[in-house]
């Protein structure tokens, strides 16, 4: 029984992935690269965000992140300019072109998480929320426990 759960979640994560990149195929944009636009039109992205806050956002690891961001930096989607505070560190913003190809996404994409949440009220949806929010800072702490990131 203890299994199942996790079975389950890898399937969704599949099916997530799958069906997410058919319903961006018309964009030209993966399910993690949607993600990344995503994050960058937050309006408290506006200014930029800093490649490391990025990733940790995202959860995932820098070095993964960096060949997302070039993909969509050579597609003009995204530009990275150098914090002058500390020359190491890079901000990333969306370009006007990736803001309106975030646009032109959303009536498909609104499309998509309505069918994906069919039969879901929202009362379902907040406790499916709530509980994925408590799985997710269970790995999170299994991830800082083995001395990852988090």
């Amino acid at each position: 029984m203890r299994n199942r759960p996790f079975c389950w979640l890898c399937q969704t994560a599949n099916l997530l992935n799958k069906t997410g990149n058919r319903a961006r195929e018309d964009h030209g944009v993966t399910t993690r690269q949607w993600a990344i636009l995503g994050a960058l039109a937050d309006p408290r992205s506006e200014g930029g965000i800093p490649v490391g806050d990025l990733a940790g956002l995202l959860m995932v690891s820098r070095q993964n992140l960096t060949g997302m961001l070039s993909r969509l930096q050579a597609r003009g989607l995204i530009t990275r300019t150098v914090d002058k505070r500390g020359k190491r560190s890079r901000f990333i913003r969306m370009t006007r072109e990736g803001r309106q190809r975030w646009a032109a996404m959303q009536p498909r994409i609104n499309a998509f998480h309505a069918a994906a949440l069919a039969g879901f009220s929202n009362p379902d949806t907040n406790a499916a929320m709530h509980h994925l929010e408590n799985l997710r800072q269970n790995f999170v702490a299994l991830e800082r426990a083995r001395g990852g990131g988090g």
